[in-house]
């Protein structure tokens, strides 16, 4: 079995995944809470990407809007759609950050991050402008790593003996979601 083979067949995880994440995000009214972290805010926003099919029966489907008006999104959900790519919001402390996420690699797009504190005055000093791109390499880290102590977490409920609890509320919250 090479790569590509394995990533089509592992895909749904990804999917899983932010799918869970949305549910999660929307059950405590966008805060989540981490391990080791404690509560951080989480929104599902303004862009979903829907997918349904292989190869040339693809479907795919796009919600674009508001928050509240993503209940397209989660139709597709209920009719057996899977959600590929989603725009998230996510604060952590004092710090904010906008993605997409893509589910079946895994992959940022589009990262929004941080204002922070340290700014470059002098362009001709190489310190300060060291420690910008620093500050930024590591802004960017830390989103990545909340990401995947998110999917840490998930792997742990999915791969527990309570995910058909959690898939029953889940499959739930998208009902009713898709009746609104």
């Amino acid at each position: 079995m090479d790569l590509v083979d394995i990533i089509s067949e592992k895909r749904f995880l990804g999917q899983e995944f932010l799918t869970w994440l949305w549910y999660k995000s929307e059950e405590r009214g966008g805060v989540i809470f981490l391990p080791g972290t404690g509560d951080i805010q989480l929104f599902f926003e303004k862009h979903m990407l829907l997918e349904s099919g292989e190869g040339e029966s693809l479907e795919k489907l796009i919600c674009q809007g508001l928050q509240t008006e993503l209940q397209e999104a989660r139709t597709g959900l209920l009719m057996g759609k899977k959600l590929e790519q989603a725009r998230i919001y996510l604060a952590k402390g004092d710090y904010e950050w906008r993605l997409t996420l893509g589910a079946t690699l895994f992959e940022y797009r589009s990262v929004s991050l941080p204002k922070t504190v340290s700014s470059v005055e002098d362009a001709s000093d190489p310190l300060a402008w060291e420690a910008k791109v620093l500050e930024r390499i590591g802004m960017a880290e830390e989103a990545m790593h909340t990401l995947d102590e998110l999917f840490r977490m998930f792997l742990t409920v999915r791969a527990g003996a309570d995910w058909p609890l959690e898939l029953t509320k889940l499959k739930h919250w998208i009902a009713k979601g898709a009746e609104n």
